[in-house]
C-alpha cells in the first residue's frame, strides 16, 4: 500500500482515507471482541465507541503536528523536531514507535494464524497458532523484500476486499440474529449494573490499538493534494469509518453468538459463531474476512515500520547495519523486525501482546500531544483540546496500567521489564550518538 502511494503523483481524500482505513481495520477487531465481551458483556459495542474517541485526542495533535512540519517521517521526526536539543528523546520515542508497531505486528499474525485454523483439530493448540504466526510474518517479509511493487498491488486489493466481506459478515450476522432489539437493550442494561465505568474504560483503552494506523495518512504527505484540507478530513473521517465498521461487527455478533461462545473461542470468536448460526459458508467467510484484514495490516505494517526503523538506524538510534538498503529497501530492517516480532509471539501470549501495543500507542500519542502542547502557538492548536488529548491518552494508559497491576501483575511485570529495556537502548544509542556528533562536525 505504502509504495502504490509513491508511485502515485497526488492523492486525493479518498485515497488518504482508504489508506488510513488500510493501516486501522486489521485483525485487531477479531482479536479484540472476544477479550472485550469477556469482560463487560454486551458493553462493548459502547466501549469500542470511547475508543475511537480516544484515538480522535490521539488524531489532534498528530494532524497539527502533520501540517505544521510536513514530514513523513511523522511521529519520531515530529518528536525530533520539536525537541532539537534532546538525544534521549528522539531515540526513546524511535525505539517506542518501532517495538509498538512491532506489537502489533505480533497481533496481526496471532490474528491470521487463529483465524486460518479455527476450523481445524489444531483450533485450540497454542503452539501451532505460534507456529503459523511466525511462518506468515516470514511469508510477507519475503515478499516485501522481493516484491515490493508487486507487493504494493496485492494490498491495494486486499485493503478494499477486506472491507466489503467485514460488512457482508456483519450484515449476514444481524439478519440472522437469535437476539432481537429489545433482548438486546435488556441484556446490556443488566450488563451496566455489573459492570463498572472504569471496566468500560480499561476496555476503551486497550481498543484503542485497534485504531492505530491513521498516522499513515501524514506518510503520504508529499505525494498528496491539498495536504492542509485532506489531513484532517481523511484522518477524522477513517477514524469516525472504523469506529462504525467495529460497532457494526460487534453488534452482528452480539445479536447471533452466544456471549459464553464468544468469550469461550476468543481467539476466533466470529469465525466459531458464524459456523453455528450460518454453518461452514459463515465459517469460512470470517476467516476469509479476518485472514484478508490481517493480512494486508501484516503487509502494511511491515514495510511502513521498516522503512520508520531504517531512518531512525540513519539518525544513529538503532543499530547501523539496520539503516542499509538494497535497490532502495531496507532488507535488514525488514528481516530485524521479522525477527523481533517472531520472538514476541514465542514469548507472549495474545493478551499481552494486544496490551503491549495498547500502551505502547497510548504512550506515544501522549508523548505526542506533550509535544503538541510545547509549540501549540505554532501549530495554532486549542490549549484546551491539547491539554484534553493529554489527559485522556494518560488516563487511558493509567488504566490499562491498573489493570495489568490488579489482575495480571506477572503480565505487567513483563511489559515493564520491556520498557526498562528499551529505555536502557534508546539511553546507549543517545549516549553513543552524542559522542559521535563531535567528531563528525570536526
Amino acid at each position: 500500500m505504502t509504495q502504490h502511494r509513491k508511485r502515485d503523483k497526488t492523492l486525493g481524500l479518498a485515497e488518504l482515507i482508504a489508506i488510513a482505513l488500510g493501516g486501522m481495520v486489521g485483525g485487531g477487531i477479531f482479536t479484540i471482541l472476544g477479550i472485550s465481551v469477556s469482560m463487560i458483556g454486551n458493553l462493548t459495542p459502547i466501549a469500542i465507541i470511547v475508543g475511537g474517541l480516544i484515538a480522535s485526542l490521539a488524531a489532534y495533535s498528530y494532524v497539527k503536528l502533520g501540517l505544521y512540519y510536513r514530514d513523513e517521517g511523522a511521529t519520531y521526526s515530529f518528536y525530533k523536531k520539536t525537541y532539537p536539543t534532546s538525544r534521549f528523546s528522539a531515540s526513546a520515542i524511535g525505539w517506542f514507535i518501532i517495538f509498538g508497531y512491532i506489537s502489533t505486528l505480533a497481533l496481526y499474525a496471532y490474528t491470521f494464524s487463529s483465524y486460518a485454523i479455527s476450523s481445524t483439530n489444531f483450533a485450540d493448540n497454542l503452539w501451532a497458532r505460534k507456529g503459523i504466526a511466525i511462518a506468515v510474518i516470514g511469508v510477507f517479509a519475503f515478499i516485501n523484500i522481493w516484491s515490493v511493487n508487486g507487493m504494493g498491488k496485492i494490498e491495494d486489493v486486499m485493503v478494499y476486499t477486506k472491507l466489503i466481506v467485514l460488512t457482508i459478515i456483519s450484515i449476514v450476522l444481524m439478519q440472522n440474529g437469535r437476539t432481537d432489539f429489545g433482548t438486546f437493550i435488556g441484556d446490556m442494561a443488566f450488563d451496566a449494573e455489573h459492570s463498572s465505568i472504569f471496566s468500560i474504560l480499561i476496555v476503551a483503552s486497550i481498543t484503542f490499538v485497534s485504531y492505530e494506523g491513521f498516522q499513515l495518512v501524514i506518510n503520504a504527505v508529499d505525494e498528496m493534494k491539498d495536504p492542509e484540507k485532506n489531513i484532517p478530513r481523511a484522518i477524522y473521517a477513517a477514524i469516525g469509518l472504523a469506529i462504525l465498521i467495529y460497532v457494526v461487527i460487534s453488534l452482528g455478533a452480539l445479536f447471533a453468538i452466544p456471549t459464553e461462545e464468544i468469550i469461550k473461542n476468543k481467539e476466533y470468536a466470529l469465525a466459531a459463531g458464524a459456523g453455528d448460526v450460518l454453518g461452514a459458508l459463515g465459517t469460512n467467510l470470517v476467516i476469509l474476512g479476518a485472514i484478508l484484514a490481517s493480512s494486508s495490516a501484516i503487509s502494511g505494517t511491515l514495510f511502513g515500520s521498516s522503512r520508520q526503523m531504517a531512518v531512525i538506524a540513519k539518525d544513529g538510534y538503532f543499530p547501523h547495519w539496520l539503516s542499509l538498503r538494497k535497490n532502495d529497501s531496507p532488507q535488514n530492517a525488514i528481516i530485524g523486525i521479522a525477527l523481533v516480532a517472531s520472538l514476541l509471539i514465542l514469548i507472549g501470549g495474545l493478551e499481552l501482546i494486544l496490551e503491549f501495543g495498547s500502551i505502547t500507542f497510548l504512550l506515544v500519542s501522549l508523548l505526542m500531544a506533550i509535544a503538541n502542547y510545547k509549540i501549540r502557538a505554532q501549530t495554532n492548536s486549542s490549549t484546551f483540546l491539547t491539554l484534553l488529548s493529554i489527559v485522556g491518552l494518560g488516563f487511558g494508559a493509567i488504566l490499562i496500567l491498573y489493570y495489568e497491576f490488579t489482575n495480571k501483575w506477572e503480565q505487567m511485570l513483563a511489559i515493564v521489564v520491556l520498557y526498562i529495556i528499551l529505555g536502557f537502548c534508546a539511553w546507549l544509542f543517545a549516549k553513543k550518538r552524542a559522542q559521535i556528533e563531535p567528531s563528525e562536525q570536526a
